[in-house]
């Protein structure tokens, strides 16, 4: 596990754990919360430029796989030295589809596709679901050491309300995370709110083609792609708020009303 150098310098606005800061939506947030003033400790999977930049800003960067438990173990060892958390946000995330499924399976075939699908289901569990639960369990000391406060945010997604067909196992597992912030909220507030960002489309790959962007757009009833400053904005808010506990923000520009 490599890390940055820990900063010496102290947030009055306390520390934030952000799990897959590397790019895209986590690298944004991650970026905007050291300018609010906050301090930040960030998982990745992969040396980015953006881990250089939060490194360079004065984040703390850690290689972690969070399938791993040994190696999720050393990264709950680095934040020892930190005797309170102000939040966590959960945001490592990995968008697997399921495997093609035979029409007609031969007996010899069955074992092989149990196992192909298991393995797809298992990951979507551990990445979404199981990573955030045994995160939330370890660093509850910290987070109700925290002098005001404290949040945990999980980072879902539109399917985790409507399933989907093609990312079935993915969906599950961002259903499991979302009931997940119900448990909790029960069980940790006053001390600690629990809630859920869950997004539709926020931004396009470099990769998709206009075909694919004319189609996503016209899912939504605002017809946008807001991009990522609408996660920021939703865990700004629910940062500063004092009594938003167990509940999901849907950043989904009114998907859920775009009917046949």
């Amino acid at each position: 596990m490599q890390s940055s150098t820990v900063s010496q310098a102290s947030s009055d606005k306390g520390i934030i754990v952000i799990t897959g800061a590397g790019q895209r939506v986590g690298l944004y947030c991650a970026k905007a919360l050291l300018e609010h003033g906050y301090q930040l400790v960030v998982t990745y999977r992969k040396m980015t430029t953006g881990i250089r930049e939060l490194q360079q800003a004065g984040a703390q960067c850690i290689a972690t796989d969070l399938n791993d438990l040994t190696s999720m173990a050393s990264f709950i060892a680095a934040l020892a030295p930190y005797p309170a958390i102000r939040a966590v946000i959960h945001n490592a995330s990995s968008w697997q589809a399921d495997r093609p499924q035979a029409a007609t399976a031969q007996p010899q075939d069955i074992l092989s596709q149990l196992q192909q699908d298991a393995e797809v289901f298992d990951t979507m569990q551990h990445i979404h679901a199981r990573a955030a639960y045994l995160l939330n369990r370890a660093l509850l000391p910290q987070l109700l050491a925290s002098t005001e406060t404290a949040d945990i945010i999980h980072l879902t997604d539109f399917v985790a309300s409507v399933g989907s067909s093609k990312h079935q196992a993915y969906a599950a597992s961002k259903a499991a995370l979302e009931n997940l912030t119900l448990s909790l909220s029960r069980k940790l507030a006053p001390k600690v709110k629990v809630n859920s960002i869950a997004p539709a489309l926020l931004m396009f790959n470099e990769h998709d083609d206009a075909a694919y962007r004319e189609k996503a757009l016209k899912k939504s009833l605002m017809g946008i792609a807001p991009g990522p400053d609408e996660v920021l904005q939703s865990v700004l808010y629910l940062l500063n708020s004092r009594y938003i506990t167990g509940r999901c923000l849907a950043l989904d520009g009114g998907r859920h009303l775009q009917l046949p």
